[in-house]
């Protein structure tokens, strides 16, 4: 599989690469390797996690050949300085992107994961490695489910779960997956700090217009229906008062309104 994904992004103008066959984490090798010489947007592809890792330190399920998991490490420029939570948007903004091309029709949950016909495919992880007061690097971590057999059976699951293949009903080849994200990747990260490309991260929201209940790590309860997005990536709610109420990236938990 090595010499695959090699082939794919040989062309694309990425700092390093490494590949392994079985690790823990793709970004916990990350974010050692951008805390020492790794250059800007090195990557790390791995054919399977043994502990993967998703938000609120839940696991994330990479069995062998079946799933795309990756980690890419961004040195970040002035504008990625001054606007960190937007790299979340930008991976899901390039996977939306890649999805669409194969004809389906992806949706970004608000804050990090991608859904096709309303269940999960795919989940983003960004972690930031500082020195002193200066960021110094963006780790953006990513897994997608590719194949069938990247999927939990609904019994372990904490939301319903879903795959390329299952939707495509036909196999896609992960190394052209993962060329084409990253693609819409170097494309998208010129616009990182554009209107344009918030209105494209927007647009592509899951439950837009409809009612949400967004659960904060403190206990706090928000009830509202999604307007949008702010200018850093938070999501912006109107409550039953009809005023705005915004949820900042953090450990957060967000579901539809039965």
């Amino acid at each position: 599989m090595k010499s695959q994904y090699r082939s794919a992004i040989e062309k694309l103008p990425l700092g390093s690469f490494r590949y392994y066959h079985t690790i823990g984490s793709t970004n916990d090798v990350a974010l050692e390797w951008a805390s020492q010489d790794a250059p800007d947007l090195s990557l790390i592809i791995a054919d399977e996690q043994t502990s993967g890792r998703g938000r609120m330190d839940r696991q994330w399920f990479t069995p062998p050949n079946s799933a795309l998991a990756m980690s890419l490490i961004l040195r970040p420029t002035r504008i990625e300085s001054a606007h960190p939570s937007r790299a979340t948007g930008l991976l899901a903004v390039s996977l939306t992107k890649s999805l669409i091309e194969l004809g389906l029709n992806p949706q970004i949950k608000w804050p990090n994961d991608i859904l096709l016909t309303g269940r999960k495919v795919a989940g983003i992880l960004v972690e930031l490695v500082w020195t002193g007061t200066e960021l110094d690097a963006l780790v953006l971590g990513m897994g997608v489910n590719v194949l069938s057999a990247s999927v939990l059976p609904s019994d372990q699951l904490l939301f319903p779960a879903t795959c390329i293949e299952a939707e495509l009903k036909r196999q896609v080849e992960r190394a052209d997956l993962l060329k084409d994200i990253l693609i819409n990747v170097t494309n998208w990260r010129s616009k990182l700090g554009t209107a344009e490309f918030l209105k494209t991260w927007e647009a592509n929201l899951a439950f837009r217009g409809q009612q949400v209940q967004v659960e904060e790590r403190n206990g706090k309860t928000i009830t509202g229906e999604i307007i949008g997005l702010e200018p850093d990536g938070s999501l912006c709610l109107r409550n039953m008062h009809g005023k705005s109420e915004i949820v900042h990236f953090g450990e957060v938990h967000l579901r539809p309104v039965a």
